[in-house]
């Protein structure tokens, strides 16, 4: 008989069912519901032992409390089992990007010595009976398998939705996910129909977030960003400045040459953003410089100019008061300047 034992919120966790031994069953409905005979307690008194009534209410209750023990061990995670790796296929939907096992070296190196200290979550998969689906430990799992070893797994029913909210919070929790693979993540739900709230409760984000996520996994091409990489320091707002800068074709063709370049993919994904950037990013108007004097040759500071604006710069050391004095006068140059433009505009 099939009982559920987890009534968690999105937030604390998948609601999980699990199976009860049926040895169990009776023996808590016994606790939880009126002894037969117990309504007419006063005539028992006379017609049979207290002592054998407390003995078996008892025992009743110590299996009970046993039941609750084994109960809460499930909830909390500390049933862990051992499975072969080659039973276990990766989830329906992938939250983070490819890493080479030389980046996974760290981990298979940490397990190696120590162990893996952290259970991976499986359910049993949906479609093949006697195989599993991974909710998270994608990584713990292919260490595991580099070593040649047994996995350790908490294994329970979840549905689709249960399962990609497990898996979007634990990386949370490890906050290790970067913005771009955040947004990956939230786009390929998107695409399986998964509802909004569930998408935010995977991620453990508001709606305006989710909408920055999204806006930025349809801009940019998937080829774009899996030649870029997850890029872990850099944030929300690079890659939505990215999105808006590829949006014409030819810029997004600058990108894409950008990030494929032999020399953009030998440097950390930070640096291959980095690289795509500086390919599609206007450069700044160069400025021309020239020496501002006081009329007799002498030095005062020395004004830029550009297709976009003027800079002038004055010397304190060369020209003491000047620049207090220019300051006083810009609002009246302005204002002769205003009334010029517009008589010059005029009927």
């Amino acid at each position: 008989m099939s009982r559920q034992i987890f009534g968690k919120t999105p937030a604390e966790g998948p609601e999980v069912e699990t199976s009860a031994a049926p040895a169990e069953q009776p023996e808590r409905r016994a606790v939880r519901k009126p002894l037969m005979g117990l309504d007419n307690l006063g005539a028992s008194r006379e017609g049979q032992p207290v002592g054998a009534l407390s003995a078996s209410l008892s025992k009743l209750s110590e299996r009970g409390k046993h039941a609750d023990e084994i109960e809460k061990q499930l909830q909390s995670g500390r049933t862990v089992v051992e499975l072969g790796t080659e039973l276990i296929d990766p989830s329906f939907v992938s939250d983070r990007m490819p890493i080479s096992d030389e980046e996974l070296s760290d981990l298979v190196d940490a397990i190696r010595d120590s162990g893996q200290l952290s259970p991976v979550l499986v359910r049993p998969h949906p479609e093949t009976q006697g195989r599993y689906q991974t909710a998270f430990g994608h990584r713990r799992i292919r260490a595991v398998t580099i070593l040649g070893r047994t996995v350790r797994a908490i294994v329970r029913n979840l549905t689709d939705e249960e399962m990609v909210v497990a898996q979007g919070q634990e990386n949370h929790a490890r906050r290790d996910l970067s913005f771009i693979e955040k947004a990956r993540f939230a786009l390929s739900l998107e695409k399986r129909n998964f509802t909004r709230a569930t998408i935010m409760a995977a991620l453990c984000v508001y709606k305006s977030d989710l909408s920055n996520m999204l806006s930025v996994a349809h801009a940019i091409p998937e080829d774009l960003v899996a030649a870029i990489g997850p890029a872990p320091n850099t944030g929300r707002r690079g890659w939505i400045e990215l999105a808006e800068l590829i949006k014409k074709p030819d810029t997004l063709e600058a990108a894409t040459k950008a990030a494929a370049a032999p020399l953009t993919q030998i440097q950390d994904s930070d640096n291959r953003f980095r690289a795509v950037m500086a390919a599609v990013k206007p450069s700044p108007a160069k400025f021309k410089t020239d020496v501002l004097t006081d009329g007799e040759g002498g030095k005062i500071g020395k004004m830029a100019t550009n297709a976009r604006r003027l800079v002038v710069t004055v010397d304190r050391i060369h020209a003491p008061g000047f620049a207090e004095y220019l300051l006083e006068k810009l609002p009246e140059l302005y204002g002769a300047f205003a009334k010029q433009d517009a008589r010059k505009s005029g009927p």
